[in-house]
């Protein structure tokens, strides 16, 4: 069972690479639950990555304190804004944290100093979204059928039931 939507952070072939290693691990009829998030309007993907709660920025933003945390890094928390934009045309909803500011930012353990101009991006994370068809194409690939789905009432999440063949 794999349930959530983390096959959406794999990038495409390290999704590929999972489904196949766990294909390797299950015998013809054995199944996998796998849930995938879908595509949808892209507002309503930003505005769910833009939460007005800030929960989004909050987890994008404690790869910075980690940062600072383990490796000794002087980032400044407040210093980047959070930023998820949908790409449409890789299916993805991109996660950005954005200088405010320009500085300069050192991590000790690294013996490393980075420059950030206003505006610039730090690309922190990616999301696929997949529809049916992109499902189905990715089980058959790594040696599945798509047997089920089953949506949500609005639609845009799937759990898929995988046998293997």
């Amino acid at each position: 069972m794999f349930l959530g939507s983390n096959i959406s952070n794999f990038e495409p072939e390290e999704a590929h690479a999972f489904l196949r290693a766990m294909r390797k691990m299950l015998r013809g009829g054995d199944a996998l639950l796998l849930g995938a998030d879908l595509k949808k309007d892209p507002r309503v993907l930003e505005a769910a990555y833009n939460d007005a709660h800030g929960v989004t920025a909050a987890f994008s933003r404690n790869i910075l304190a980690r940062i600072n945390r383990e490796l000794g890094g002087n980032f400044d928390l407040r210093a980047f804004r959070h930023r998820a934009l949908y790409n449409e045309e890789k299916s993805r909803i991109e996660i950005h944290l954005e200088s405010t500011r320009s500085q300069t930012i050192s991590i000790d353990q690294l013996d490393l100093q980075i420059s950030f101009a206003e505006g610039e991006l730090i690309h922190a994370e990616n999301s696929y979204k997949y529809d049916l068809d992109d499902i189905g194409g990715l089980a058959l690939q790594c040696g599945f059928r798509r047997e089920r789905t089953w949506l949500d009432q609005r639609e845009q999440f799937s759990s898929n039931l995988l046998s293997a063949v």
